[in-house]
This record gives C-alpha cells, structure tokens and sequence, in this order.
C-alpha cells in the first residue's frame, strides 16, 4: 500500500520515523512518500519537504510568514494528488495538518493521525472539525482518551513512542561520548536543550547562556537539532564556554547531571532518562499575550501536565531570567533530596505512560483498517 506521512518537526520525524519502520515490517509492498526529517528518510520514506522548512511557532510569526505557508499546503495537496495514496498519516503538527485532513477526506483519502494535536489545551473546538475528518485518531497521552469522550469521539490510546525509542537506544558509553565530542573529562555535564526553531533558540539560549560563569565546576554542552545552523547557536551563546553536539540528544542526555530543556516533548524525554531538569519557555511578548488569554492548562511541560502537578520547575516568559534559572539549577544539582524525589516521581510517569509497543501498535492498526 501507499502512505504518505507528514511530520512538521524534529520530534515528529522521531516518531513518524519509528512509525515507518513498522510499517515496512507489517506491510511489505509499503511505498511512503512524506514531508519530515533525516529520521524518516533514513527509514525509507521519500521527503519531499524537510520539516526545517516548516518550523513557524506563534502567532505573530505565522502571520509574518502566512504566504510560504499557503504556498507549502498548495503545493502539499498538489502532491498527495498526484501520488495518489491509500492512507495519509498526519503526525502531530495541526495547523497544518488538520487543513490538509479536511481537503483529503473530500478527496476520499483515508486519514489517520499518530499523536493529537493538543485541543485539550486550547482550541477545543477542534475537535469538531478532527472528528469530521479524521477516520482514526492515535493518542499517546493517557488522559487524552477520556477527553476525547467527554466530546462523543473515540480515540485509541496506543501509549507514549518515546519509551520505546528511549528502550531501543544504544547509548554511548559517558567516557566515550565526552571523548568523541572533545568534552572535559572530570566536569559533570550540564545539557542545554533550546529547541529546533529559530524563533525560540534566539528567546532562549542567551537567557541559558548567562548560567554558564556561576557554574564553571560544570561542562556546559548545546544539544542541537541536525536543521540548526551552527552559526545561529554561535551568535547567541556571548562567547562563553559551550560546545556543541549534532544529532546526539539522548547520549547528551544519558550523559548528563542536569538539563535545561525548552517546552515540547524534549522535557518528557529528559524525564524519562531520569536527568533533573528545569524547563524553559520564552515566546514574543504578543504572541505569549494572546496565548495566555485562550490556553486552559495548568502547566507548559508534558512531564506536568501527565503528573498533573508540578513535578519539575518551569520558568515562563518573564520568570525566566539569570537569577531564577540559576536558582533552579542550584536545587537540582546540589540539593540531594530534591533530586531524589524528581528521579522517584520520573518513576511515576513511566507507569503512567504504559507500556512500550506505541509505533507497533499503531502500525497494525492502521494496515488492519485499511483492509
């Protein structure tokens, strides 16, 4: 059969990707064509459009670029036309997608999408438009099920992917990646997550940045996404003592004695590594303004809002400046019993995420619809 899959971030190619393996093992006359990321590609899919290419975050930003957008979702719908596919698999990424899902379904496409988009959040009236067109939804969050049905719709909870690629990854040995990236062999490491966007790593690396001269008993590593240009990294991070790792986010990870992660799916990743971690987030004044008045959750952080308390420190707009982070940092890497008790209740969030199986699972579903 014919798939084509569109993923519009690095952690959607991460998952999408993990998809598409298991789609080739389950359906061995598979043909995927697809808009992601290296990941994806390395699997086998053809990327017609690299995610890097993609990545608008916030309100003020898409209005700025909307003309490139109408342009990729012409071009988008010119393409899945011509390839004519049994199945479109939409990966998280909703603006995008859901007006992709719409014109497929007139276009009599069967879709299927593999992570929700986050409507409990803001935007619940989508799910009116999702329920319309969407044949199968694939949740992987376990209180995104019963949201779900308090609309009338029902959904498949499949379990989080990321505990399966985290379980399925060889990790570097800590001495063997500080010597491949030319690290410091005695300092603990100190991870700098600042995102894949442009917009963001220019909000957020130079307010991590500014930590670095009041913990110079740490080794301070950027762990990049492959879309970012080195030079931006460069530009913000004021000539202090930093490296840089390409590619490497887990081994970073796996590596590490604390972390400062932006917001997204990098704090649930950090979280089940078991690596303390303080989470980040800093949009442009209005578009943080606007969100502020329509997102109904308690908190910014995946690892949060699955607990459903405040598990780890996130640090909003302006609370994220010098003074707190460094504070913050100070608690998880010195402060022994706070430490303990993150690593206890990281233990908490396993359980509640289920079990491993999540891109399987999918797979199997989606070929047994499909026939």
């Amino acid at each position: 059969m014919k798939y084509y899959i569109i993923a519009g971030e690095a952690s959607g190619d991460l998952h999408a990707s993990n998809l598409i393996r298991f789609l080739k093992e389950k359906d061995k006359n598979a043909v995927l064509r697809a808009w992601g990321g290296d990941l994806m590609q390395a699997q086998g899919a053809e990327v017609v459009k690299h995610y890097r290419d993609l990545a608008f975050m916030g309100f003020v930003e898409v209005i700025q670029n909307l003309k490139t957008i109408l342009n990729n979702i012409k071009f988008c719908k010119e393409d899945i036309s011509s390839f004519k596919p049994d199945a479109l698999i939409l990966v998280d990424y909703p603006g995008f997608n859901l007006r992709i899902a719409k014109w497929a379904k007139q276009q009599g496409i069967k879709v299927f999408y593999y992570i929700s988009p986050q409507v409990w959040a803001w935007k619940k009236g989508r799910v009116k438009t999702i329920r319309k067109v969407v044949d199968r939804m694939f949740v992987i969050l376990p209180f995104e099920k019963d949201f779900f049905k308090e609309w009338n719709y029902d959904v498949e909870f499949v379990g989080h992917p990321l505990i399966d690629s985290i379980n399925n990854t060889q990790f570097v040995e800590s001495s063997e990646f500080r010597k491949k990236n030319n690290l410091d062999k005695e300092k603990r490491i100190i991870a700098l997550l600042p995102g894949s966007r442009t917009q963001e790593i220019k909000k957020k690396l130079p307010i991590m940045a500014q930590v670095v001269d009041s913990f110079p008993e740490y080794q301070f590593v950027i762990g990049a996404a492959p879309s970012v240009d080195e030079s931006l990294l460069r530009e913000f991070m004021q000539a202090k003592d930093i490296k840089i790792v390409y590619n490497q986010t887990h081994d970073l990870l796996h590596a590490s004695f604390a972390a400062l992660v932006t917001s997204g799916t990098a704090t649930l990743e950090t979280a089940l590594l078991g690596i303390p971690e303080v989470v980040c987030y800093k949009g442009s004044a209005i578009s943080y303004s606007i969100a502020k008045r329509i997102i109904s959750v308690n908190y910014i952080s995946l690892v949060n809002l699955i607990m459903d308390r405040p598990v780890v420190t996130e640090l909003i707009q302006g609370d994220l400046n010098k003074r707190n982070l460094v504070s913050e940092l100070k608690k998880i890497t010195e402060n022994k019993e706070h430490r303990k008790k993150l690593i206890a209740d990281y233990d908490l969030l396993r359980e509640k995420l289920g079990g491993t199986g999540a891109s399987e699972r999918t797979a199997e579903r989606i070929i047994e619809l499909l026939n």
